[in-house]
Order: C-alpha cells, then sequence, then structure tokens
C-alpha cells in the first residue's frame, strides 16, 4: 500500500462564530434574552436601543403560507422585531391555519400564567419519553437520568445503576452504557457526563471536525486537562508536540466550553410569571401566529459611529470595525432566533390544532424528530427553539413543550397521546361511583373498550403522574 491523494466533494457544517452565537440566543429565554441584548447594548457602542416607530422587521416581515415559507423582507434593515400588537389589527397578516366551525374571534386571552421551574429532570425525561426507546431502554433512562445531578453530570457508577435496576430490569454493564450514550446526544449538550473531560468532549464533538482548535482541544480534555493549571501552554506544548499558537487556540475553545451544562435548567423560580414568547390566536376561523409584543428587543446600528470609520485613524477604524460586525452578527442571530421560532410554532399549530381547540384530549402524538424532519432542522435545534418558551393561546399561556407528546397505536388504526389519554383517565376517575372506584384494571378495560389498548401498568404509571391516589385510597363512603 502507498500514500495517495484522491479528491472529492463532502459537505460538512462550519460551526462559525455567528453559527454559534444564533445558537446560544436561540435556547435563551425571554428574560435571558432581554438581559443579553442589554448587556450587547451597554459594551458596544454602535448598537443602541430603537426609537419607538422606527421602522424594522414588523414593518417588513409577512409570513405567508402554511408550509412554512417565509418573507424575509428584512435586509437592509438593521432592526429585529416582529411583534403583534394590543389589538391585533397589524396590516402584514400572520400565518393562518383554517380551523372547524367556531366562534370568530372576540376570544379573551388568560392573563400570562405563573411558571413552575422546569427541572434539568423534567427537561431530561421529557426528551426520554419522546425518543424511540423500547420500554426496557426507558427504564434504564429514567434510573441514569434520577441519578444525574444539577450539574448535569452521572456521578453514579454504571454497574450501581445497573444493580438498582434488578429484580425488574436484569441489565449488564454494556447496555447501561449504550442507554447513556444516547441520553448524552440529548439537550443540554454534554449532559451524562461522568467528569469534566467527557462533558467538554460531548460538547467538542458537535463541532464541524475541521474547526479551529478542535482536535488538539479534544486531545487536552481526554488527557492534560487536569495537569493543565500545573504545566501551562508551554507544558502542554511539550506534551501534544505543537506550537505554541495551537495551544492557546485549544485552550480558548475549551473556555468557551460549558462545564456545568445542568445549570441551564432550574433556575427559574416557581411562581414566575412568565412572558409569552409568541401568541396564537383565531379570527374569523382562522389560527393566527406572531412573536409576542417585546419578544425580542428592538435594537439597531448607531448611524453616526458607523460614518465615523471612514474618517477615523488606523486603531480606531479597526476597533470601530469590529464593533461593527458584532453588531451585524446580534441583529442576524436574533432574526434566525425569530424565524426559527416562528417556523416551529407554526407547525406545531399545524400539527394540534384540536388541542388549542378541543383541550388535551385532542392532543396527538408528536416529537422532536417530526417536528425537525419536516422544518427540515436537527432535532436540537427544535429543542433548543421550544426551551423555556412560552405561547400564549386562547387556553391560556402554556409552554411549547405542552404541544409535544409520546403516543401509543389505537384499534382503529389511529394513535393517542399520552397526555390524551392522561386526560381520559382523569375524566374516567372525576366520574367513578365514590363508593367503587374504578382499578388500575378496569380502567384499562374501559379505555380498551373504547379503541385505546393501554397495559394496567401504563394506566398505573398515568394515574400516578397525575397524582391520582389508588382506588382503595379513593373510596368514599356516604
Amino acid at each position: 500500500m502507498k500514500p495517495r491523494l484522491s479528491p472529492g466533494l463532502h459537505q460538512q457544517l462550519i460551526l462559525t462564530p455567528q453559527l454559534r452565537q444564533a445558537i446560544r440566543l436561540l435556547q435563551l429565554s425571554t428574560i435571558e434574552l432581554e438581559a443579553e441584548i442589554a448587556e450587547a447594548v451597554a459594551s458596544n457602542p454602535l448598537l443602541d436601543w430603537a426609537e419607538a416607530g422606527e421602522a424594522g422587521p414588523a414593518d417588513a416581515h409577512e409570513v405567508r403560507d402554511a408550509d412554512g415559507a417565509h418573507d424575509a423582507a428584512t435586509q437592509g434593515h438593521e432592526h429585529v422585531d416582529e411583534r403583534v400588537d394590543e389589538h391585533w389589527d397589524r396590516e402584514s397578516e400572520p400565518w393562518q391555519e383554517r380551523i372547524g366551525p367556531a366562534s370568530d374571534g372576540g376570544e379573551d386571552f388568560a392573563g400570562d400564567r405563573a411558571a413552575s421551574a422546569e427541572t434539568l429532570r423534567d427537561h431530561l425525561l421529557w426528551q426520554l419519553h419522546l425518543g424511540h426507546f423500547s420500554q426496557r431502554d426507558l427504564g434504564i433512562g429514567v434510573a441514569l437520568i434520577d441519578a444525574i445531578d444539577d450539574d448535569g453530570y452521572l456521578r453514579e457508577e454504571l454497574d450501581a445503576i445497573a444493580d438498582g435496576l434488578k429484580p425488574e430490569i436484569d441489565a449488564e454493564h454494556d447496555e447501561v452504557l449504550q442507554v447513556l450514550h444516547r441520553i448524552q446526544q440529548f439537550d443540554p449538550v454534554g449532559v451524562g457526563a461522568r467528569d469534566l473531560g467527557e462533558c467538554l468532549r460531548l460538547q467538542l464533538r458537535t463541532l464541524a471536525e475541521d474547526s479551529p482548535g478542535r482536535d488538539l482541544a479534544m486531545a487536552v480534555a481526554a488527557g492534560a486537562l487536569a495537569r493543565l493549571p500545573k504545566i501551562g501552554i508551554d507544558g502542554l506544548c511539550r506534551e501534544l508536540d505543537c506550537k505554541r499558537a495551537e495551544a492557546e487556540e485549544a485552550v480558548h475553545l475549551l473556555r468557551s466550553l460549558d462545564p456545568r451544562p445542568g445549570t441551564q435548567h432550574g433556575d427559574l423560580p416557581a411562581g414566575t410569571y412568565v412572558t409569552p414568547d409568541c401568541v396564537i390566536w383565531r379570527q374569523q376561523g382562522l389560527w393566527r401566529v406572531a412573536l409576542a409584543a417585546g419578544a425580542t428587543p428592538r435594537i439597531t446600528i448607531q448611524r453616526d459611529y458607523e460614518q465615523m470609520i471612514r474618517h477615523a485613524g488606523a486603531a480606531d477604524a479597526e476597533y470601530l470595525r469590529g464593533r461593527l460586525q458584532e453588531a451585524r452578527w446580534l441583529l442576524k442571530g436574533l432574526e434566525s432566533r425569530a424565524d426559527t421560532l416562528l417556523r416551529v410554532v407554526r407547525c406545531l399549530v399545524r400539527e394540534q390544532a384540536g388541542f388549542l381547540e378541543f383541550g388535551d384530549q385532542a392532543l396527538h402524538p408528536l416529537t422532536l424528530r417530526s417536528v425537525a424532519a419536516e422544518l427540515g432542522l436537527h432535532e436540537s435545534t427544535v429543542s433548543r427553539a421550544i426551551a423555556r418558551k412560552y405561547v400564549r393561546t386562547p387556553r391560556g399561556t402554556i409552554p411549547l413543550r405542552d404541544f409535544f407528546a409520546s403516543g401509543i397505536e389505537t384499534e382503529g388504526g389511529g394513535s393517542a397521546s399520552s397526555t390524551a389519554i392522561q386526560d381520559m383517565i382523569r375524566k374516567l376517575v372525576e366520574a367513578e361511583d365514590p363508593r367503587k372506584p374504578l382499578s388500575d384494571a378496569r380502567l384499562a378495560d374501559t379505555l380498551k373498550s373504547g379503541g385505546v389498548p393501554v397495559a394496567r401498568r401504563t394506566v398505573a404509571k398515568y394515574r400516578e403522574a397525575l397524582q391520582i391516589p389508588a382506588s382503595h385510597e379513593r373510596v368514599r363512603i356516604g
């Protein structure tokens, strides 16, 4: 065998600084986004808050059709805001989806609700149940997630987790490890790592293979990370036989990663009133979607400073050009965030119009994978787009994650979501004779007779999730 060159073509995503910023902005909540933009305006002299009445994307965008087409007429505009005003009388029509017979308009929106904190465990279990896991792997996955701490690390040994699953599940070390590897692909990136080095490597693997400093950073995270404070950059160069500039680039990349990915969740105090990111309303038999007022703060580029670049000295001009580039990246990132969020919400309304109309019992099975496939996005992008995002609807202000649900096949050839089945169980229990409460087996039989074949243990799991006591605890005499 001889070394030889063979030309070829391939496609690869390069995670540029602009793309990294867009990804980070996408996963921020409205409150976090406001803080991020306020910090950017304070630190960048070329950014400023837009004056009321200034033109922006709200005046240029029009969501045109139900397949997600979006008139991105914002090129040339340096403002970011697409909102719906208090009276819903914008000239540009939001995206529309026709629904069945209903009263037109006139719905009063419920007030923004007090949100309970979504813990890291909640977020991981939600992704687990929306994934394509067997019942056995689901059991292993729940045990693994229960062992993940608030920082996002798995501190317990895999063998100990396997022992804790017995006798219900007799799993070997490698089987538990396989499920862990799947959980390590969940959002937030880096979750489920067993040490800092693995956490950083999980994040580095999401970067393009030819990202500057990636390979060297992987090597550092795999071996020299713990010794880095002691040996320094020079020692790292000797250990890895690399140039100082390469070592500095790798270390800079490592420092840009999140050593505690789990802290991205659970920091919302219970009882906090949330600000909706989008609004869904009905008008003349149509579902309409728009960004909520204030969901994206209005910012603009200071034209006076931009003009100064032409007349400034070399050093000042270089500084101003750098800040101008940062400002443009931020504006484009905000525009991308708004566009992605609207695309996802439009898709959710298309898929779950019945849920908006009739409630939980009409919720269809819907997963991150199916939404991502329909929109041509990655599952992690959809996950970031809905993370800690809320939407105001005629049914109140609800988290976007409420539009998703796993499901089972029904006898009629369709499917029913887990949320819909829980709603059926709740209504059956509410209507039961309190002197003779329905057992889990009878609930399962009743559901089966209605075309929804659910096992007794599944009914028990859903009943417990609804915090409904067992039948013997629900007996009421007299």
